[in-house]
Formats: C-alpha cells, structure tokens, sequence
C-alpha cells in the first residue's frame, strides 16, 4: 500500500479540519468519502469526494480502507463496530466515547477484527507541548516531581458552545468536562511518563450555568512518585487570567517548565528562565484552516496513515483513549463518593 484511502464520518468543524489535513498537508493519504451531517454534500462537493448517505455505506466501499469518526461520542461505540466488521482502521476522535465500558467495547471490537485503533489527542502535537515533552525525556528538568495545569474560559464562550455543539449538553455523552478533561489527562500521562495509581476530586458548577461539571479540581498520585494538580474552570465570570487558556507548570528536581499550548515556553535552570520557542498566533474562529492551527492535526492524521503504511502500532493507541476516559469518570466517582478512586479502573 502507498496511500491511505480514507472516509471521514462527520461534517462539522472536526470533519472539515481533517479533510484540510488529508487533503493539503498529509503525504500518503487521499480522502474518498464523507457521511454524517448536514453539511456532507456541501462538503463532498468542495473537496470533490463522495457523499454517501450513511455510515454503512461509507464502510462497505473497498475503495476506502480506514475511516476518521469525527462526529459525538455517543455515536462512536456503534460507528466503530460497523467500520471495524468491514475491515477498516479507525481514527477516533475524543473522547473516545461516554464511558470506561464503551472504550473497551471499542478496543475489543478493533482487536477482534484485527485493525488499527488510533485516538486523537491532539494536544500532543502542538508545538509547546512537543517542546516541553522532548526537554523532559532529555533529562533537562531531572526527574519529574510535580504538574500543575490549569485550563479555563468564560461563561459566555460555553453558552456559545452549547449552541454551536449541541451534543455536549446531551447526558448520554461526556459533556464539557469530558472535551477538556481528555486533553488535560492524557497530557499527564504523556509529560510524566507514569500512569495514575490514585486520583481525588471535586467536580462541580459553582454558576447559573444549566450543566454539571463545569469546574473540577483534581489532584493524581503517579505510579513512579509524581503527583498531578489539575484546574478546569468552564465558567469564569467573563474574564479568563492570562496565558491560562491551557496552562502548565513541569517541577523536576533539576528545573521547571512553564508554558501555555497557545503561548509560549520557558524553560527554568540555574536560577534563570528562557523562553524555548513562542507558539504562533492562529484565529480557530475566523481561519479555521491556517496552517498554523491545523499543524497539530496534520501531526494525527500524519501519524494514523504513516502507521498503516509502516504495519506498527500508533503513538496513541486505543487504550490512551480508554485511560483519558477512564480518568474523567474516576474524577466523577471521587466527586460523587468523597473519596479516592484507585487505579487499574
């Protein structure tokens, strides 16, 4: 094989980016087909693919051989047996679905039909986190001992959100904790190098705002000594504290790391700090196919067709999706109980 077939399952602001990704800045790919939305034809039609009238469709043409689901999670676990049965890898968009049991539905439903599983956590493949990983696996900071990070927005943007993305109200799905919350775990993990071994909570809204869990407060114990002190606040009061749209501190025993994903980051040593690289500025709102917001996406998309192409396994597999969900539900269980919720889970 030398180039991926793809079909992407969903039209929206998700769909879109990822048929800019295969369709401009990917090598080895060509994107064939789309299904799902209201804006399928409009979409076929300007990358001059397919619009198939239903996911079925679209997973039975041989023509295709991996889809991208880039549509709610609810519909995700359903999606993924459908396109897995006919022998199609899967790019899953996050979360990876509603629930721990869901994730592993989805995981067992790709290992029986022997295809490549793949989650999209995009956080990974922006520059400052790229940055901050490789000075840490370099030794720059020694060995991680604390991370801090913090990721907030206003009231106003997630009343704007609930209308522009129904979805994320239904209870059936994760909803906005879940959004952020995938980022921000799975970026634990990764920064770390450690998995969760206990995880405390406090998940709440504290507003007038009509949906749960829109701040959480959470601290995570790390199976090799580090511990994790997440902040998300969905609901600031119209304002948002600076360079804390999605914020992190890196403590080690040799230095620090301070950065934001859309700002820049410093890196901390002998008593002074240096700023590593400057994030450039992008408007998601307004241009949305700026090639400087879509890098981090081309860096998915890139990665799930070259691991086709080469026959080896992801950079993030299905069970990092499982664990981002996984810790999402156990900050549910803490906040419910009181209590700390351990892991395996």
């Amino acid at each position: 094989m030398e180039v991926v077939r793809l079909g992407i399952v969903g039209s929206g602001y998700m769909g879109r980016t990822y048929a800019e990704t295969t369709t401009r800045l990917n090598q080895g790919t060509r994107l064939v087909a789309v299904t799902g939305g209201r804006r399928a034809a409009e979409m076929a039609a300007h990358y001059g693919i397919d619009a198939e009238p239903s996911v079925e469709a679209l997973v039975s043409r041989s023509d295709i051989d991996a889809v991208i689901l880039a549509m709610p999670e609810q519909s995700r676990l359903a999606y993924t047996r459908l396109a897995a049965a006919a022998g199609k890898h899967i790019l899953s968009e996050k979360p990876m679905a509603p629930t721990v049991a869901e994730c592993d539905a989805i995981i067992a439903a790709c290992r029986q039909a022997g295809v490549m599983l793949m989650a999209v956590l995009t956080a990974r493949y922006r520059g400052v986190q790229r940055r901050a990983k490789a000075l840490i696996d370099e030794g720059r900071i020694g060995r991680v001992w604390l991370v801090r990070s913090i990721a907030t927005a206003t009231q106003d943007d997630y009343r704007q959100a609930a209308q522009d993305k129904p979805w994320l109200t239904d209870p059936a799905g994760g909803g906005f904790f879940y959004d952020m919350g995938a980022h921000q775990f799975d970026m634990l993990r990764w920064l770390t190098g450690q998995e969760p071994r206990r995880l405390f909570a406090r998940v709440t809204t504290y507003s007038d705002l009509p949906w749960h869990a829109m701040t959480a407060v959470v601290q995570v114990d790390f199976d090799r000594g580090a511990t994790a002190h997440l902040v998300i606040c969905n609901e600031m009061p119209g304002v948002t504290f600076p360079a804390t749209t999605f914020a992190s501190q890196v403590i080690g025993d040799q230095g620090a790391l301070d950065f934001d994903m859309y700002d820049s980051l410093k890196l901390g040593v002998h008593g002074t700090w240096e700023t590593v690289w400057t994030q450039p500025a992008f408007d998601w709102l307004n241009d949305p196919n700026s090639v400087v917001r879509l890098e981090a996406h081309a860096g998915v998309t890139q990665e799930f067709a070259n691991c086709i192409l080469e026959d080896r396994p992801p950079a993030t597999t299905g069970e990092d999706g499982r664990m981002a969900v996984a810790m999402c539900e156990a900050a549910m269980i803490s906040s419910r109980t009181g209590q700390p919720v351990l892991f395996p889970m």
